[in-house]
């Protein structure tokens, strides 16, 4: 099948003809970063800020390390929300609490001489809210990652958890200051399209796609990667029947409970195969599980008496590192989620040249075609999951072409250094030559 997409190679030409134009920047310029847990998604960004001479300021709430180059300045709120407020609206007081809380280190920075060339922020805490009120005429770039809907979306999408009747007005009004930072932001950066499809359609002109990048120089496919567990005393090579499966919480909006019921036919059917997941039990998305349990005893009791546990491990939480090391040996790498923000994870498995089994839903489709670079299941059907996972392990041969393309996807659509950071940069350059005197 053909890897090119009409749509996604004019858009990548039109991209990299912006950016292998010549720099024409004749000076420095005072940037501005925005994040209450700075770097985020700001650190390759402001990394290569620093790098080519910008200056870089940072502001943000948590005390994480600092980058080399930033000056971080720090502020906290003054107060904690209303007792008894509405609790449809108790989100956006936080919200409008943290902008303030920033709105007045802002003033501070301007009282002591600071006008900066551009600010980049990411709104979804609140701090964004009334930057424009300190510098009006400086652009201001959000990032926008999701504008939330009732219905269409991730809300009602897995009928095992039934709507609550106040969800929709709920999400209505965390809308708020959403709507309030598309409007007052010069323009807007979300890192997929179907993410930015989330947004109103009146606001999508102001924001472009760009993605936070990843490196395909760091995360490569490597075949002599061993992973040992300790408490089995086993060590796990490339070429043994692994399977991972990646997320930061094991919840629903993830489809681990999907995956879970998947696990008996596949350790029936595959003797060999070894599970590893990757995951906390708190959660990130959603609803919780029933109080004094986790989602992931609750689903795993589902299944416990037709599973080997000699064969599957829970690993919780993980460095870096370890991560890297567990998709250079994966056999398959199984990623599931809602129609939701899409893990990075999951680009990071194609990159390390893992073959994924992803979900049918809109987030994994805009990367992965079924067949070509990759393989889809259908979310909630634990016997199609096992089925492609298993014949992924009886014939892996028959896929080794798959595995190249996802690497290769990832490295001519999300490469951090050759395809994304340069447009980040090329944009920034772009919006503030805009300034307003």
């Amino acid at each position: 099948m053909s890897m090119t997409h009409p749509v996604l190679d004019a858009l990548i030409e039109c991209l990299t003809a912006r950016i292998n134009t010549p720099n024409t920047r004749t000076s420095t310029m005072k940037i501005l970063l925005i994040h209450q847990n700075f770097p985020g998604q700001y650190k390759h960004i402001a990394a290569a800020l620093v790098a080519r001479g910008d200056e870089v300021t940072a502001l943000c709430i948590e005390d994480n390390p600092v980058l080399a180059g930033v000056r971080v300045v720090r502020y906290g709120p003054k107060r904690g929300n209303t007792p008894k407020i509405h609790p449809w609206v108790q989100e956006t007081e936080t919200k409008v609490i943290r902008g303030e809380a920033c709105f007045r280190a802002a003033r501070q920075l301007q009282v002591q001489g600071y006008r900066p060339d551009i600010i980049c922020a990411h709104p979804g805490w609140g701090e964004a809210l009334f930057v424009k009120e300190v510098w009006p005429q400086i652009p201001l770039l959000n990032y926008f990652e999701f504008y939330y809907h009732a219905h269409g979306a991730d809300v009602g999408f897995d009928p095992e958890f039934p709507e609550n009747p106040d969800e929709a007005p709920r999400l209505l009004a965390k809308n708020f200051a959403n709507l309030m930072n598309l409007e007052q932001c010069d323009a807007g950066v979300s890192p997929t399209a179907w993410q930015k499809s989330t947004h109103p359609v009146s606001f999508q002109h102001k924001i472009r796609v760009i993605h936070e990048g990843v490196n395909t120089a760091a995360i490569t496919p490597k075949t002599d990667t061993q992973i040992t567990l300790r408490e089995k005393a086993r060590v796990l090579r490339a070429g043994d029947e692994i399977v991972t499966f990646v997320n930061r919480n094991l919840e629903p909006y993830r489809g681990y409970h999907s995956f879970i019921r998947a696990l008996p036919e596949i350790q029936r059917r595959r003797p060999k195969a070894h599970i590893l997941i990757v995951g906390g039990d708190g959660v990130s998305y959603g609803s919780r599980p029933a109080q004094g349990t986790t989602y992931r005893e609750q689903f795993l009791n589902e299944v416990r008496s037709d599973i080997d546990f000699q064969r599957l491990d829970f690993v919780g939480t993980i460095p870096y590192p370890a991560f890297i090391g567990l998709l250079q040996i994966s056999a398959v790498h199984v990623y599931l989620t809602y129609p939701f923000v899409l893990s990075w994870s999951m680009l990071e498995a194609m990159s390390a040249g893992c073959l994924v089994v992803g979900s049918r839903t809109a987030p994994v489709e805009e990367v992965i075609r079924h067949g070509d670079n990759g393989l889809l299941v259908d979310f909630f059907s634990p016997q199609q999951i096992a089925e492609q996972v298993v014949q992924t392990l009886e014939l892996p041969g028959d896929f080794a072409l798959l595995r190249q393309r996802a690497r290769q996807t990832i490295i001519d659509r999300y490469d951090l250094k050759r395809i994304c950071l340069p447009q980040h940069l090329a944009y920034i350059d772009e919006l503030a030559g805009q300034v307003t005197i």
